[in-house]
């Protein structure tokens, strides 16, 4: 465990005094001190978590289980008007990325200028371990922004893996900062077939790191020794790189992992790898990709018992895959259901997903998970007061294409506008438990991350009342 060896003092709202902690299991530093972190603001102490509480770590993208399932409970769900109650907010640099929590160290990367940035911070207060820097050249091609989008990747042996936009992989120490390896991966193999810069998050499976790199003429898959960083196994040929996360999987007693690739081609190709994560092997492959040129597949495959989900936008629609003894797939059923870039969550019988590729056409849905068969599909809307430099101006508020997470029974649900609701999905239809404006932003589609009863929310672009900057923001969800 984590000690600490001296409380926070904290002065005027900011950060102002050093903590000095031990390290986390099995790491190599005697100790790590805390810096003042001049970027952060700290509002309040969070409740003491509950004594019931159940809590965890969200140690890489999705979370501990790659399917957006929290297991935390005792959250709070009746805010106050202003909504949960901030604990501490940093500014940032551009960044679609989340950040990854093990123990008392959290890991957030971010561009600042013409640097990639990783910072680790203690996820209580935000006061900064350490910081870690790397130059980058990288512009987007679309007009969206230049900062990293995969999340990192934090072992149980206390080191992180980050993967840049332009292709530049790094493991560092997690108590240090301090670069354990590092490969470029666009140089080494070829360059990228991409739209958006580098997205998918890398893998941690025992002791390899896995990662979707897409390289021209292959490998699609590539598995590297995460304590050296050598090559250990390479894996297909023409699908390139997608901007989902591969997914492992434990199916007829054998370790299974699956990769929903597809990059920027012409013609474009692409759809779901099922491998064996030891050495690599493909099993079987499965076609699903538009036909439009200018289109991704970005919604992690979603492993339902021995079946798998995918989902892409773009007109290709949903499919649900039987994954046989050997690796094989065999097609269930389709349907015309398109997710964009966030991930459906199962629950019980059904899936609960957000379906459409553009803001307004959107919708919230529930779907059977035997027969794909829509259950139910709803638009929750609202009128918000936003108010700016012209005076203000009422607006008709969505979910639009947010995020879900399952969470203490219920999901908490994330608007791409800065809007946050406690829903109740059901098969018999949605309730909303609460909702509350937390910052009005466009763009917030980094999902949420909870981890000991804390919350932790991207603001991905200045606030469209007062112009405020991005924030990474911590609030308190702990229920008294």
């Amino acid at each position: 465990m984590v000690r600490l060896g001296m409380r926070p003092v904290f002065h005027a709202g900011f950060i102002t005094a050093n903590l000095l902690l031990s390290t986390v299991p099995q790491a190599d530093n005697a100790g790590t001190i805390l810096q003042p972190n001049s970027d952060c603001r700290f509002h309040r102490q969070p409740q003491p978590l509950h004594p019931a509480a159940t809590t965890e770590d969200w140690p890489h993208f999705l979370g501990p289980r790659h399917n957006n399932h929290c297991r935390e409970t005792h959250l709070r769900r009746d805010w106050p008007d202003a909504g949960p109650t901030v604990v501490w907010e940093m500014r940032r640099g551009t960044s679609y990325a989340a950040p990854a929590i093990r123990g008392e160290y959290l890991v957030y990367p971010h561009r600042i200028g013409n640097d990639v940035v990783i910072d680790c911070l203690h996820p209580a207060t935000g006061a900064r371990y350490w910081r870690h820097t790397w130059p980058t050249e990288y512009q987007d091609h679309y007009g969206y922004q230049n900062g990293p989008r995969a999340t990192p990747a934090i072992s149980d042996d206390g080191l992180v893996y980050v993967y840049g936009t332009a292709g530049h992989l790094v493991c560092l120490q997690l108590t240090s900062g301090e670069v354990r390896w590092q490969r470029d991966i666009a140089e080494e193999f070829g360059g990228h077939r991409q739209f958006f810069g580098t997205a998918t998050s890398p893998l941690i499976e025992g002791p390899l790191l896995i990662i979707n790199i897409g390289a021209p003429g292959g490998p699609c898959v590539a598995a590297f020794d995460r304590h050296s960083g050598e090559l250990a196994w390479r894996a297909g040929d023409q699908w390139g790189p997608s901007y989902a996360t591969p997914v492992p999987a434990d199916m007829y007693g054998r370790r299974r992992l699956f990769v929903f690739a597809g990059g920027k081609s012409k013609p474009p190709v692409g759809g779901l790898l099922s491998l064996t994560s030891d050495d690599g092997q493909i099993c079987d492959r499965f076609a699903w990709r538009s036909e439009t040129y200018e289109s991704v597949n970005a919604s992690n495959p979603v492993v339902i018992g021995n079946r798998v989900l995918i989902s892409a936008s773009y007109g290709v629609g949903t499919a649900m895959l039987e994954v046989q003894p050997d690796g094989t797939l065999e097609k269930v059923w389709t349907s015309q259901l398109g997710t964009h870039w966030s991930t459906a969550v199962a629950r019980g019988n059904h899936i609960y997903a957000i379906d459409g590729r553009h803001e307004r056409t959107a919708e919230l849905v529930c779907i059977e998970a035997a027969t794909g068969k829509v259950v139910w599909r709803e638009t929750p809307e609202w009128t918000d007061r936003i108010d700016d430099k012209a005076g203000g101006r009422d607006a008709r508020m969505r979910i639009f294409r947010g995020s879900l997470l399952s969470a203490d029974g219920d999901f908490l649900c994330l608007g791409e506008f800065g809007h946050l609701l406690w829903l109740d999905l059901q098969p018999s239809g949605y309730r909303e438990i609460s909702r509350t404006w937390l910052f009005p932003a466009p763009q917030t589609w980094t999902p949420p991350v909870i981890s000991r009863g804390l919350l932790y929310i991207c603001q991905n672009e200045p606030r469209l009342d007062n112009g405020g900057e991005r924030r990474l923001r911590c609030y308190d969800l702990r229920a008294p």
